[in-house]
């Protein structure tokens, strides 16, 4: 998978307890070539995202929240993307944010850029690894 960017807002965020990573939900959203995210953006509505129209649940599963000898790791479950009855919007990049605060709503975490667009057509899937063993992202 593409590298892991993270969003500059993100770390006040987590200073302030705006996340409890291991309990909000996380969802991805996805932003076309031409919208694409900056570190500068802070919550979802700074983003121009594509049409979720035929596009399976894109809440995420937190695996593991936990921190080993001061070190935190954050582990997401794998999610696997399906377009069902039509095509979905071509989109480039996976942005991870949080849909359980309400101020700021939906703050950004962050994003990976794919290279190109993807399209998925009727009936296609795209898995999300998220790096089960080093996780998502860590703190130390």
């Amino acid at each position: 998978m593409a590298a892991f960017n993270k969003f500059q807002s993100f770390v006040e965020a987590l200073a302030e307890k705006v996340h409890n990573l291991g309990a909000d939900q996380l969802v991805v959203a996805l932003c076309a070539a031409a919208n694409a995210p900056v570190a500068g953006n802070s919550v979802l509505a700074d983003l121009t995202q594509v049409a979720y129209t035929n596009l399976s649940s894109r809440n995420i599963t937190t695996s593991a929240s936990a921190q080993t000898a001061g070190t935190y790791k954050l582990t997401l479950a794998d999610l696997v993307l399906t377009a069902s009855g039509g095509s979905v919007a071509a989109f480039r990049y996976i942005v991870i944010y949080n849909d359980t605060p309400t101020s700021p709503a939906d703050p950004l975490i962050g994003w990976y850029d794919y290279g190109s667009d993807l399209t998925l057509a009727d009936g296609e899937s795209l898995t999300i690894d998220f790096d089960g063993s080093a996780g998502v992202l860590t703190i130390a």
